[in-house]
């Protein structure tokens, strides 16, 4: 009889220790998915907008424009054509409203920050939207790059937050003194950047 009730006494303690077991096993396996689950949800965690660029002041200026956020940078990408030979602005402009043949109707520069007009990166100050000049090539087209932390899409800070404001291309050059908008000349190009 005492063996009897040894051998059951083990079979329940061999039980419950296989049973703890196989608990701390799905633990560990619940781990495992979690830290996977979060490393895809890091690799996905990327916000891409596009939009198209029309012609402003009679001018033949086209292009896409892509902003894609990543990593707490944002990066521009503009590809344009229809451009005369050489130097020419652009710019981040207040408001996201391209309806004005002359581009006008998009406002200022994107100032959030009151600063007065300047090369990116100037310690006398500059716009949010103050992206600098670019070359377009013998044929008039032209792709710009830019990136910075300094902006987001659809995030909760006004003074970084993209949407809502327009990306202007100017005729002209940026001399990044004159104030309040660098003298670029007339607007050739506008795209809205919307939700």
């Amino acid at each position: 009889m005492k063996k009897i009730q040894i051998i059951a006494l083990s079979l329940l303690l061999a039980i419950t220790y296989s049973c703890k077991d196989g608990k701390k096993d799905e633990k560990k396996d619940d781990n495992v998915v979690d830290e996977q689950t979060e490393i895809v949800v890091e690799k996905t965690n990327v916000e891409v907008i596009k939009f198209s660029m029309e012609p402003k002041s009679d001018s033949n200026v086209m292009g896409e424009v892509e902003f894609t956020q990543e990593n707490g940078m944002v990066m521009m990408k503009a590809t344009l054509s229809g451009l005369s030979p050489g130097e020419h602005a652009i710019h981040i402009h207040e408001k996201a409203d391209c309806s004005s043949e002359d581009g006008k109707s998009s406002g200022g520069h994107w100032n959030p920050t009151h600063e007065p007009h300047g090369k990116w990166g100037a310690e006398e100050g500059y716009h949010k939207g103050d992206i600098g000049n670019f070359t377009a090539d013998e044929d008039g087209n032209a792709i710009v790059e830019f990136s910075t932390d300094q902006w987001c899409i659809g995030c909760d800070d006004e003074n970084m937050n993209i949407l809502g404001k327009a990306v202007i291309v100017h005729q002209g050059v940026d001399d990044f003194t004159s104030q309040p908008s660098g003298a670029a000349g007339a607007r050739v190009s506008c795209t809205g950047i919307i939700e």
